[in-house]
């Protein structure tokens, strides 16, 4: 069927986003080093977001809320009220981040715009997700935004009955399998995977196996000429 609708991620997708989050990481590292080596350190800050998740939900000040936790347990609870300071203040940092558009970004949401219904599906904290969207220049071109806790197969369906033709007439592009293609497919939904440089643990999935409807790009420059090919 023709597609009319198309949902697109925010982070790490429209802008960049992880890259923030591994230079933070690497402040963390350098602040604990006294108290754990950089993997191990590494490998408790992932846990802590992991358990995290279904009370903070995604976003900087979850993962800001994991790094407090995380120096608390590797230091025995004897963490300097400086070094907090400090991890507080890199959260702020991040939540100040100016946007940065991934390349192609935005003449692809424009040429789109022009042809389908837009529509931003993103996860987050609301105000950051809303400042970045604000910032970027591309929250005119979308004719809806939906800023969710999490991804689901309900979520798409939701979404693409709510501002366009129903899940079977959209497609759905994003850079984590996990959240943006996976789900979209299995609501009846084109997904299309456009990786990013670079990948949080906890996004990572295997390619969905016989799925007539799950296309792969190397940039969003790639989508107008595959969303037409489509139909």
């Amino acid at each position: 069927m023709t597609v009319t609708t198309i949902g697109f991620d925010a982070d790490d997708t429209l802008w960049h986003n992880e890259t923030f989050f591994r230079l933070t990481q690497d402040r963390f590292a350098a602040l604990l080093a006294d108290h754990a080596d950089p993997d191990h350190l590494m490998d408790r800050l992932l846990a802590a977001e992991r358990r995290n998740l279904g009370h903070y939900g995604f976003g900087i000040k979850g993962f800001t809320l994991s790094m407090i936790e995380t120096a608390i347990e590797v230091t025995g609870g004897r963490v300097p009220a400086a070094v907090i300071g400090e991890l507080l203040e890199e959260g702020r940092e991040m939540l100040r981040h100016p946007v940065d558009l991934m390349p192609g970004a935005e003449d692809c949401v424009r040429r789109l715009s022009e042809t389908h219904t837009l529509v931003l599906i993103t996860k987050g904290d609301l105000l950051d997700q809303e400042r970045k969207l604000a910032e970027s220049g591309l929250g005119d071109l979308f004719d809806g935004i939906e800023i969710v806790s999490d991804k689901t197969a309900g979520t798409y369906l939701r979404a693409f009955d709510a501002h366009g033709d129903g899940a079977d007439r959209a497609l759905m592009v994003g850079n984590s399998l996990k959240s943006d293609v996976i789900p979209a497919i299995e609501a009846g939904a084109w997904g299309v995977f456009c990786p990013s440089e670079i990948e949080w643990a906890l996004e990572r999935a295997d390619a969905p196996r016989d799925a007539p409807r799950f296309r792969r790009i190397t940039t969003l420059q790639d989508l107008p000429d595959l969303v037409a090919r489509l139909g």
